[in-house]
């Protein structure tokens, strides 16, 4: 497969999103109970006025929009009149739009043949949305199409979805070492190894998965239902799911734009919404997505119940009372929710470039260790004491000057343990230049290691926490106050 038709419906995508400086796809799915009013004329066939509909949504959002992607079961639904007006609809919408077919085609041999050439020669779209149930060999027609784009499904939106995709498997035909991963992990791996012309379809009501997804498959493009009427947050998206450049995302919304008084504006306001996203200081950033996302809600409330985050009166080892105390090595007793976590930092990794992780001692040790099993990545640590006997290494692991390594932290306040260790592994002839952190107390610790060449990277901020825990009922208002008091001191001190 030549590497030029490989990208070619990924070209289209992208000159059409810099084109529209869009990431919004529009999904064309005519169901006549919910056609508005105003399309619905007596004179008319049902299929005529959904065609009069279709054609004012392309008409109001071509200048908001990427791609569009009719759902093909709403025009079988009904009967011969539907081909025809699939067929109208695609030959009305411009050239220079992608069109994906959301057809969920799975099957084998001359039936997903047949299936392609429907698809790709007679309805003539872009990309398809492919069921990968049946293995590669259930794709391999469509990948014959060279040109075109292919999007497997991988972790979808629906609340039954977790009945199979969430099945933790290993793969006894290879060493893998990740073993017992949730199957759509497996999909994600297995489909984007298969060529570059498949992308994915992870669904927006699952943040934390599709960042998941995002670090298994740092390139390839995701197509996300389930954001508006399904309820899945947009801003948790992008932080779970843009690439580095920008894009890499097709974010669909169908309902929200087709059954608004005005689709204009409502594609307006959603490129809107995405773009702010995207660029300038309000690009969204995974600790701000947590906050707003109720999927991590039971973290913090198992943190709590695991008494590594407690509220009170404590001394710290400085000699400062503070109103709150966080014990993250902790996490050791509760197998599950330490596995939790190094997904979480394995999120982070996957948007970095390095060849080792380094595990902070002694609390971050564990915390390395869970991580580089989730990851795949070799961990290092420099040793708390110096070692006077044996081969008297003060880094333990294997690596070798040159390798970028990125710090693995509980948590940062000034920063201090971080420093002392990228010195020590830069005074090997390592090159640190990143550390991630599950919390940041927010008192000044990143902006100190900036200073020194590291950026920080957290899962969360402290004040996040707060205010999911205040949301649930878990700490007082009074109480969470408190603690902001503190850190706005502390910081200052």
């Amino acid at each position: 497969m030549s590497d030029n038709k490989a990208t070619s419906f990924s070209a289209k995508l992208s000159a059409s999103i810099e084109q529209r400086n869009s990431l919004l796809c529009v999904g064309l799915d005519p169901v006549p109970d919910q056609m508005p009013e105003r399309y619905r004329n007596g004179d008319n066939s049902v299929t005529d006025a959904l065609l009069a509909w279709n054609l004012a949504l392309i008409g109001a959002t071509a200048p908001y929009t990427a791609a569009y992607k009719p759902n093909i079961a709403f025009y079988e639904a009904l009967g011969p009149d539907g081909y025809t007006l699939l067929r109208r609809t695609i030959d009305a919408i411009p050239p220079g739009y992608p069109i994906i077919l959301d057809a969920k085609r799975g099957d084998i041999g001359n039936t997903a043949a047949a299936y392609a050439k429907a698809c790709f020669e007679h309805w003539g779209v872009d990309a398809v949305t492919l069921s990968p149930y049946l293995g590669r060999d259930s794709l391999q027609p469509f990948l014959a199409y060279e040109d075109k784009g292919l999007f497997v499904l991988c972790r979808t939106s629906n609340p039954g979805s977790a009945d199979f995709q969430e099945l933790e498997i290993s793969d006894w035909r290879t060493l893998d070492r990740e073993p017992n991963q949730p199957l759509f992990m497996h999909v994600a791996k297995s489909a984007t190894a298969w060529s570059s012309s498949v992308g994915l379809v992870v669904g927006a009501t699952f943040p934390e998965s599709l960042a998941e997804v995002r670090r298994v498959a740092p390139q390839c493009w995701i197509l996300v239902p389930g954001v508006g009427a399904q309820g899945g947050d947009l801003e948790a998206t992008l932080a779970a799911g843009l690439r580095a450049d920008g894009a890499g995302l097709l974010i669909n919304a169908s309902r929200g734009v087709a059954q608004a008084d005005d689709p204009a504006e409502a594609a307006r306001d959603i490129r809107d919404q995405i773009n702010q996203y995207r660029t300038g200081a309000t690009r969204p950033t995974p600790q701000k997505a947590i906050a707003q996302s109720s999927a991590y809600d039971a973290l913090f409330a198992s943190l709590v119940e695991l008494e590594a985050v407690k509220f009170g009166e404590f001394t710290l080892a400085s000699g400062v009372q503070s109103p709150i105390y966080v014990d993250l090595r902790l996490l050791v007793s509760q197998p599950s929710l330490l596995a939790q976590v190094a997904g979480l930092y394995a999120g982070l990794l996957g948007r970095l470039s390095c060849d080792r992780i380094a595990g902070v001692p002694y609390a971050a040790l564990p915390i390395g260790t869970a991580v580089s099993l989730h990851a795949g990545m070799p961990l290092i640590y420099p040793r708390k004491e110096a070692k006077a006997y044996g081969l008297g290494r003060d880094i333990e692991g294997a690596w070798s000057p040159g390798e970028r390594v990125v710090i693995v932290e509980d948590l940062i306040t000034s920063g201090g343990s971080t420093l002392k260790t990228a010195e020590r592994l830069r005074a090997a002839g390592l090159v640190v230049e990143h550390a991630l952190v599950l919390i940041d107390r927010e008192q000044g610790g990143p902006e100190h290691l900036a200073d020194h060449g590291i950026a920080v990277h957290s899962v969360f901020k402290l004040s996040a926490m707060l205010d999911s825990l205040v949301r649930q009922g878990l700490i007082s208002a009074e109480r969470a106050e408190s603690v902001r008091a503190f850190i706005r001191e502390q910081r200052t001190a």
